[in-house]
């Protein structure tokens, strides 16, 4: 799901980039190279964020989770 949404993004900014060649405007550094390299980009900054979740998720609230269970079964001091 992930790879298609950037499919997308990397499609969008190609159809703005034929968009704007169309009406005549350029810019240099909006290239097919740099909307490659921005999809990449938003690519890894999406994983990131997905990671870094993950990460908190994993140790912040598993931790309170386990926290609690052992304070009902009365197996650490509360």
């Amino acid at each position: 799901m992930k790879k298609d949404i950037f499919t997308l993004l990397g499609g969008f900014l190609t159809s703005v980039f034929l968009f704007l060649g169309t009406i005549g405007v350029s810019f240099d550094w909006f290239t097919q190279t740099s909307i490659d390299a921005f999809v990449f980009m938003a690519a890894a900054a999406g994983s990131l964020v997905l990671n870094l979740y993950a990460v908190w998720k994993n140790t912040h609230v598993c931790n309170r989770i386990k926290k609690n269970v052992l304070k009902k079964q009365e197996l650490i001091k509360k």
